[in-house]
């Protein structure tokens, strides 16, 4: 647990340096097709993530893919790379390094949560370094069209399920349907203030046939 804490301490402080500006942070490309009240329907472009599920609850479940992706980003992995050919042959294995992006995403997936990590877009799902925790997955996610709503404050379940319950009615009376479970998004540290945070519930949609 206290490895774990650590961790995930050190992915809140680099998500807070650069929350403030010190370094650049990606975050996934979109285009906001519609606006509406504090909604909006927004056309993703496809994305490579690393993913953990976890056995966890709400609460608990990102504090332990935290870790888990933290470890992945800082040298966790396999660098995939083609070397020209010399002679002799010979190998070695490198890691890499991966900038910080924003943010960081849970669902819910077969009773557990899916936790997941924006890989910059510099990466495809061919040349981003391999996980060596098997727990931690690379997937492709492909264009697609999402509703959304942003919020700022606590990560409460509460506060989540409310938004939720308030971006399905949106949903709904834009003659939409969800293809997809809902996200909840967190794109700031745990010692970001409570009332400037920025968080998001995304939802797939398509249009009801």
């Amino acid at each position: 647990m206290q490895k774990i804490m650590t961790l995930l301490v050190a992915l809140g402080v680099c998500l807070f340096i650069c929350s403030c500006g010190v370094v650049g942070i990606e975050k996934p490309q979109y285009t906001v097709q519609e606006k509406q009240n504090g909604f909006e329907i927004r056309l993703y472009e496809s994305q490579v993530i690393a993913e953990t599920l976890v056995e966890a609850d709400f609460k608990e479940a990102g504090n332990v893919a935290f870790g888990r992706l933290f470890k992945y980003i800082s040298g966790e992995n396999r660098t995939q790379q083609d070397i020209p050919m010399t002679a002799p042959v010979s190998q070695a294995e490198t890691s890499e390094k991966i900038p910080m992006t924003a943010p960081v995403s849970m669902h819910q997936a077969a009773g557990r949560y899916a936790v997941s990590f924006l890989l910059p877009s510099q990466y495809t799902l061919e040349t981003a370094p391999e996980p060596l925790d098997e727990r931690v997955v690379l997937k492709e996610i492909p264009a697609h069209t999402a509703a959304a709503i942003r919020y700022s404050g606590t990560w409460s379940q509460s506060r989540y399920e409310q938004k939720k319950a308030l971006l399905k009615t949106f949903i709904a009376s834009k003659g939409l349907a969800p293809t997809g479970e809902p996200v909840f998004a967190r794109y700031n540290s745990p010692f970001q203030l409570w009332f400037l945070r920025r968080n998001e519930v995304i939802i797939p949609v398509s249009a009801e046939h």
